[in-house]
């Protein structure tokens, strides 16, 4: 009776975070330096869905668009427009760079999805990289385009003399946390979504295992899972939209850094 309801209580046991545990393609050895893991594999498969999409999906351009080159055309309209309203015309000529920013992310996010898959965009690792790029790249960009007008952006003009150099140090602080909350928020939300729908996904199996109980719980979990699924995809486009806005926010502040 006891292996019985050890085995009973081995077939409920699941782990949500295994799906982040990134692994060599071949056998089973540590992950080195120039392994190629399921993490190189997935953002190498992101890479390639974008170059589809906006190199071959476009190659046959026509004034009557196709549903692929209308896809293509709505995303360069949509980015474009955000660079423009956000940081200025003066910003387009780093349009490109931002444009590549939100389509891996989105493409990453979209594919982290499909069932067997893995996340790229979950791993700090990889956000963190994306983000230290746009903090270094800004920071350099404002010092060579503002020299040292560039620190004005932490000397408050508009607040009382007697504030100043407190907000400059809080406004110090606040910009070297930049690249720590940009990466985090993208990484976080994209974990903690997928772990929802793995827990969720866990209890599916009950009816299997206790009728009873399994079959009130095993229809919830799927309309669960279903739920949550849909407000992943939503969260997959918007977490791609923020870090792509907040780039242009920054950028922004990098060729005006004048309050």
């Amino acid at each position: 009776m006891a292996t019985e309801a050890h085995g009973e209580s081995e077939g409920l046991v699941f782990h949500p975070m295994d799906q982040f545990i990134i692994k060599p393609l071949t056998g089973d050895g540590p992950v080195g330096l120039f392994t190629i893991t399921n993490a190189t594999l997935w953002m190498a498969l992101t890479c390639l869905a974008v170059f589809a999409l906006m190199v071959l999906g476009t190659s046959a351009r026509s004034v009557i668009p196709g549903r692929i080159q209308s896809v293509a055309e709505l995303a360069y309209g949509f980015i474009r427009k955000m660079v423009e309203d956000v940081a200025g015309k003066d910003a387009l000529p780093y349009f490109p760079y931002i444009m590549t920013l939100f389509m891996f992310i989105v493409f990453a996010n979209f594919l982290g999805l499909i069932p067997g898959s893995f996340t790229s965009t979950s791993h700090i690792g990889v956000t963190a990289v994306m983000a230290m790029m746009v903090f270094i790249g800004v920071t350099v960009l404002g010092f060579v385009k503002n020299g040292a007008g560039f620190l004005s952006l932490f000397w408050i003009s508009s607040a009382p003399l007697v504030l100043r150099p407190i907000l400059a140090l809080i406004e110090v602080i606040s910009y070297f946390v930049r690249p720590v909350s940009h990466s985090i928020r993208l990484a976080g939300n994209m974990m903690a979504g997928h772990a929802v729908m793995k827990v969720f996904a866990a209890f599916a199996p009950l009816v299997l295992i206790s009728t009873g109980v399994g079959l009130v719980v095993t229809p919830l979990s799927i309309l669960a899972i279903t739920a949550v699924y849909g407000l992943e995809v939503l969260v997959s486009f918007i977490q791609a939209y923020v870090f792509t806005i907040l780039t242009c926010v920054y950028l922004k502040d990098a060729l005006h850094p004048h309050h």
